[in-house]
C-alpha cells in the first residue's frame, strides 16, 4: 500500500469514527438503565464491541470503493457521509434527547441508507457491499429493539418500569 492509498484509508477511518464518536458523547447513564427493556436486551457491553467492529468495516467498505474509483465515487461517497451522518445522530437522539420516537424514526432512515449502500457498492465492489451486511444485520437488532423500548416505555421513556417484557 503507498503512501497515497494509506492515507485515504486514514480518512475513511478518521471519518467513521468521528461518527461513532456521538455514541460517547451520548452515553445510557441512569436514564436509559431505567427503561424497561425486553429479555433479548443485549449486554451493555457488547454495544462498543460491536460498534468498533463494524464502524472499522464501513471505514473498509468506503475506502475500497474510493480505491476502485476515486474522484468517480463521489456520488457513492456522498451517500457514504450521509449514512454516517445519520448514524452519528441516532445516539444524540436517544440518549441525549431521550426520543426513542426520533430515534426510530432515523434508525429506519440508517437502515434505508445502509441497504442502499449496499446495493450501488455491489457492483463497484461486492467485499466493499458484503463488509456492510453484518452492520445491517446489526441495525437490524438496533431497530428491532428501538421499536420495543418505543412500546414499552412511550416516546420519551416516560412509562418507565422495571420489569422486562417480551
Amino acid at each position: 500500500m503507498d503512501l497515497s492509498s494509506f492515507a485515504a484509508l486514514a480518512v475513511f477511518f478518521l471519518l467513521s469514527f468521528a461518527a461513532a464518536s456521538s455514541g460517547a458523547v451520548f452515553r445510557p447513564g441512569s436514564w436509559y438503565e431505567q427503561l424497561a427493556k425486553p429479555s433479548w436486551t443485549p449486554p451493555n457491553w457488547a454495544f462498543p464491541v460491536v460498534w468498533t467492529i463494524l464502524f472499522c468495516a464501513i471505514a473498509v467498505s468506503g475506502w475500497l470503493i474510493w480505491q476502485r474509483e476515486g474522484i468517480d465515487a463521489l456520488p457513492l461517497l456522498a451517500l457514504f457521509v450521509v449514512h454516517l451522518v445519520v448514524n452519528a445522530a441516532w445516539s444524540g437522539l436517544f440518549f441525549g434527547r431521550n426520543r426513542l420516537d426520533w430515534a426510530m424514526i432515523d434508525v429506519v432512515l440508517l437502515w434505508l441508507l445502509i441497504a442502499a449502500m449496499i446495493a450501488v457498492f455491489y457492483p463497484v465492489s461486492a467485499l466493499a457491499a458484503l463488509l456492510l451486511v453484518p452492520y445491517l444485520i446489526w441495525v437490524s437488532i438496533a431497530a428491532a429493539l428501538n421499536f420495543r423500548l418505543l412500546q414499552l416505555n412511550g416516546a420519551r421513556g416516560e412509562a418507565r418500569s422495571t420489569r422486562a417484557s417480551l
